[in-house]
């Protein structure tokens, strides 16, 4: 189990990486977060951040806006 704190994708830095511990919202949007690759246990990579941010995920590009980037909790790990 890590010990790294969970906190919000939007606490991450542009280049940090983080695993999803948590997407919470209603169950279309959590299921619309796991058909592009946002789901407990995968890492994703911070590429530009502030609204929208851009993220890397399993090598593909995802831009998310608003409230959507509070409801996805990671914790920070190395590359």
């Amino acid at each position: 189990m890590s010990t790294e704190p969970i906190m919000p994708l939007d606490c991450l830095r542009s280049g940090e990486w983080g695993e999803v511990a948590e997407v919470s919202g209603d169950g279309p949007w959590v299921s619309r977060m796991a058909e592009l690759g946002i789901r407990s246990g995968m890492r994703l990579q911070m590429l530009q951040t502030g609204v929208p941010c851009l993220l890397n995920v399993d090598g593909c590009r995802l831009c998310l806006r608003g409230d959507a980037i509070c409801q996805i909790l990671v914790r920070p790990v190395p590359r």
